[in-house]
């Protein structure tokens, strides 16, 4: 057993199990505390995986005596968080799986769930793939519990979560279920010349929106 006490937030919560990529190493110091980052391999059902980045605390890694060696199994609950970075140049929106417990001894193979709630803070893009398949991409703002700030996590949705979701304005508060996923794309940095990038964006399963008038709206699609 350890000692550590866990602050739950109700607006953001999530667990995801899987295997570290490389080994994790101290990226920054917050108040004399060190903060390791790493990389996590998880699988999807389609068998496909995701490689989420993940942020924690040398207290925890500490507490349950983690090596964070390259092939370790581990399973973490923490929360989804978002910063901005300057690169090139240009500030980008980073997200980082933020972790707040360590779970031992997890059963399941693979975990990747994420619920959050928040208000929707741009206009949501909805559009069609040329296989008719119905996509809205909506950018959620949840507020940090005991911080005076939020975290802006993009989400993608499917099908008929696309179309209930689709003319909905900003300032709606929405509750949110998915999966973290990771997406590789090429940007054009200049004509002619593209880099690979790695985009992290919340793909979304079930929603419901928290709005007093419109309480009993809930989509789910679940594929």
């Amino acid at each position: 057993m350890n000692n550590i006490t866990v602050v739950s937030s109700p607006n953001n919560r999530g667990k995801i199990r899987g295997t570290l990529l490389e080994k994790s190493e101290i990226s920054y110091k917050i108040e004399d505390e060190n903060f390791y980052e790493g990389k996590l391999s998880v699988e999807r059902l389609s068998e496909a995986n995701d490689t989420l980045p993940f942020t924690i605390s040398e207290k925890l890694v500490k507490a349950y005596n983690l090596s964070l060696e390259a092939g370790d199994d581990v399973c973490f609950i923490g929360e989804l968080r978002s910063y901005n970075k300057l690169i090139d140049g240009k500030s980008r929106l980073i997200l980082s799986f933020f972790v707040k417990e360590v779970v031992e001894n997890e059963s399941a193979k693979s975990v990747n769930e994420l619920t959050l709630t928040g208000y929707i803070c741009k206009e949501p893009v909805y559009r069609t793939t040329p296989f008719n398949r119905q996509i809205c991409d909506v950018l959620l703002a949840v507020n940090r519990i005991a911080f005076n700030k939020s975290d802006y996590i993009p989400c993608i949705l499917w099908g008929r979560n696309a179309k209930f979701i689709q003319s909905k304005k900003v300032g709606t508060k929405v509750n949110l279920t998915g999966r973290i996923q990771s997406r590789v794309y090429k940007k054009e940095i200049k004509e002619g010349e593209f880099e690979e990038r790695v985009a992290y964006e919340v793909s979304c399963q079930r929603i419901e929106v928290l709005d007093k008038e419109e309480t009993a709206e809930t989509s789910q699609d679940l594929a």
